[in-house]
């Protein structure tokens, strides 16, 4: 890419956001709001949820919807063992993937950031991580 494409404009100052797909949007919503305690506001057959920073996920429903097999969504946290506890408490649980060790928590602590993986009600992968 050369600096003259790069200095476009075209999408600077833009206000991007990603989105998920969901088989049930009842079922995400009262998993991003109440679990995760996430704002979220329904609009139609849609959700914005506002993450860190005001940044916003856009969840559709998609009937035939299959989840990814990657993580979709990251939220960095400062104390990952506080959050894991935290989200435990409210009923999530953490995924195990084979190849990776993880502690008793379901926390993977490696040589990049400490992550935990937990899905929402559609399977998507989410994850808490501390970045050292």
């Amino acid at each position: 890419m050369t600096d003259a494409n790069r200095d476009d404009g075209i999408l600077n100052g833009t206000r991007a956001y990603s989105g998920i797909a969901v088989d049930d949007l009842t079922a995400a919503k009262q998993f991003y709001e109440r679990t995760l305690a996430l704002t979220v506001i329904e609009e139609g057959d849609l959700l914005n949820v506002t993450i860190a920073g005001g940044a916003r996920v856009l969840i559709y429903p998609k009937p035939d919807h299959q989840p990814a097999t990657f993580t979709v969504l990251n939220f960095p946290v400062d104390d990952i063992d506080t959050a894991v506890d935290g989200l435990t408490a409210r009923g999530v649980r953490f995924k195990r993937f084979d190849g990776i060790e993880v502690d008793e928590k379901g926390i993977s602590r490696g040589d990049g950031p400490s992550i935990a993986w937990f899905t929402d009600p559609a399977g998507n992968v989410l994850s808490v991580l501390q970045e050292k």
